[in-house]
């Protein structure tokens, strides 16, 4: 039977009186509706806020920009559409438990499409190619054919990428609200992941890389992820990929966010727009309102903030009140690094279809405050919403750290400017290098760097995931419950190392659930949710942007300035 400690390894994340109605049951639950103000309309906001409605509570979503999402956006540009997250989404397998909170949640359904897509990425090294395609099989055979002399560590790795699709991420309860029984039926679940987690939650993917004598093969481990991540962790994601629980919903993430938004709406939440919290008042050991930079203020019974945890602590309350885990992770960055990116869009010709998403050599280039030699390439033509005419998008990525954002944010705005456009000339230059039948096709769209994720999620350090979990350091975990304050909590992909929307998701949920306790109805994520016609709206909505957004093909970002 697993233990305790290796539950946490595994996962790295982590009343009230009845009368109002249960929009999933119909029970009656609570004795007076109880008002709960979330902080934040990102992906684990909405969810809280959708919980609390199907708990029969009067929930509100207060968030900075003008529309919901947070990181799992996209934007507009030149009349293409740029998608800013999903790359793939854990959860899609409908067996999941994941699966049904996306469901209950909005943002996917039985009749979600998704991209038809066999593989998870290809690398390219020194004239060769490797491809991880979800038919573990055919690459076990490619690349055993590309490096006979690694065919016993190509062997194993095909077969811990089987064993790693048992690591199914608890999504009905929080650990915490675990009895004996969950845990066995947990333990007995993970099956021969147990295995994978023994061997390889110890090393980092750059020293697991390493047992490879193939150097295509070693680029092709430290690729995807930064190379820093513990050696699991990349087994997890491809091993998601390969059953088919990792898909990508036709649209992209803007519009997955926007039907959550839609679920909020129709269970009768309210949620304002461009409404930037600058303070939680604390009165003796309870949290009294929150005020906005505009000077309103919002009260309830119970509040749960979603934004960062670097703004939350700090900003919002005392930095006294932080866990002192998270504490630890802030101050000791080499062991709990943050990731952030320099990206660019183009458009380029839809004959162009090097694979989906194409790792390359490339003449070193420096981004931020270090040298890369390598970076990819991503083709989103096969989703009509990133096609016009005879033309798709494409993006490139190069990983950046937290020296990179330091970088970035010593530089003057002349500077940053400056900075941002010699390297999407550089970028061209090497992708016409690597694929030189693009060459004076691209059409640059749009580039944008780690202080784009600060200034619009005031993201720390211009991280879109949370802190990397690395060897050698005990994951971040939190309960999402601030000691001092009694109706305070947060929630988010901080809370758990290393982040992601199926965190976000799940954290918004389990903070509802550890509110609510013995009162949380059971079978909450039903198949179908049972919703009256008159339970919709009652006069709750959204208040801080025009119906239709603000998505228009300008120089302006979704919140009013330049989103890079």
């Amino acid at each position: 039977m697993l233990t305790r400690r290796w539950f946490n390894i595994i996962l790295n994340t982590d009343s009230m009186n009845g009368y109002s109605t249960n929009y999933t049951t119909g029970d009656k639950i609570m004795k007076k509706e109880k008002k709960i103000i979330i902080i934040g309309g990102g992906i684990s906001g909405l969810s809280a806020g959708i919980y609390a409605r199907l708990c029969g509570m009067d929930a509100e979503i207060y968030e900075k920009n003008a529309i919901p999402g947070g990181e799992c956006i996209g934007w507009n540009r030149k009349g293409y559409h740029i998608d800013n997250c999903i790359h793939w989404l854990t959860g899609t397998n409908k067996k999941t438990e994941l699966y049904k909170v996306w469901k209950t949640v909005g943002a996917l359904s039985d009749d979600t499409e998704y991209a038809a897509l066999d593989s998870f990425f290809t690398t390219c090294h020194a004239g060769k190619r490797v491809t991880l395609w979800a038919d573990l099989e055919r690459t076990r055979k490619e690349m055993i054919e590309l490096s006979p002399e690694d065919e016993v560590e190509i062997n194993k790795f095909i077969e811990y990428t089987e064993y790693s699709k048992q690591c199914v991420m608890p999504a009905d309860k929080p650990l915490d609200m675990f009895g004996i029984g969950d845990y066995i039926n947990y333990g007995k679940a993970m099956g021969d992941f147990v295995k994978v987690m023994k061997e390889l939650s110890k090393i980092s993917l750059e020293e697991y890389s390493k047992r490879f004598k193939s150097p295509v093969i070693q680029k092709m481990l430290c690729d995807y992820l930064p190379k820093e991540y513990t050696a699991y962790s990349f087994l997890v994601s491809y091993a998601s990929i390969a059953d088919g629980n990792g898909g990508i919903p036709m649209g992209g993430s803007l519009q997955m966010s926007l039907r959550m938004e839609k679920r909020f709406k129709e269970l009768g939440g309210k949620i304002f727009y461009n409404k930037a919290a600058s303070e939680i008042t604390v009165d003796k050991k309870m949290a009294c309102a929150v005020r906005f930079e505009d000077g309103s203020t919002a009260t309830g019974d119970y509040y749960i903030a979603t934004l960062d945890t670097n703004i939350l602590f700090g900003k919002l309350i005392d930095r006294k009140y932080m866990p002192s885990d998270m504490k630890l992770a802030y101050e000791k960055t080499a062991k709990y690094p943050a990731t952030s990116s320099f990206q660019v869009a183009f458009s380029v010709n839809k004959s162009f279809n090097p694979g989906e998403t194409v790792f390359i050599d490339i003449e070193p280039l420096k981004v931020g405050a270090t040298t890369f030699d390598r970076m990819y390439v991503k083709v989103y033509g096969y989703d009509p919403a990133f096609v016009k005419g005879d033309r798709q998008v494409v993006q490139t990525s190069i990983f950046q750290s937290d020296d990179d954002y330091e970088a970035w944010k010593r530089l003057s705005p002349e500077e940053y400017k400056k900075a941002k456009s010699e390297l999407t000339e550089a970028v061209v230059a090497r992708i016409e290098a690597a694929f030189p039948e693009v060459k004076g096709d691209l059409e640059f769209l749009d580039a944008w760097t780690p202080l784009t994720y600060e200034r619009y999620c005031n993201a720390y350090h211009g991280s879109y995931m949370s802190f990397i979990t690395t060897p050698g350091a005990k994951a971040v975990r939190n309960k999402g419950i601030i000691k001092g304050i009694k109706n305070l909590w947060f929630a988010g992909q901080w809370n758990s190392s290393p982040g992601g929307l199926p965190v976000a998701v799940t954290n918004g949920k389990f903070a509802i659930q550890r509110i609510m306790r013995k009162s949380w109805p059971a079978n909450l994520d039903m198949p179908e949710s049972v919703l009256n016609e008159e339970d919709y709206h009652d006069e709750r909505g959204t208040e801080g942007r025009e119906k239709a957004g603000n998505f228009d093909d300008s120089a302006d970002s979704v919140r009013g300035e330049r989103v890079s």
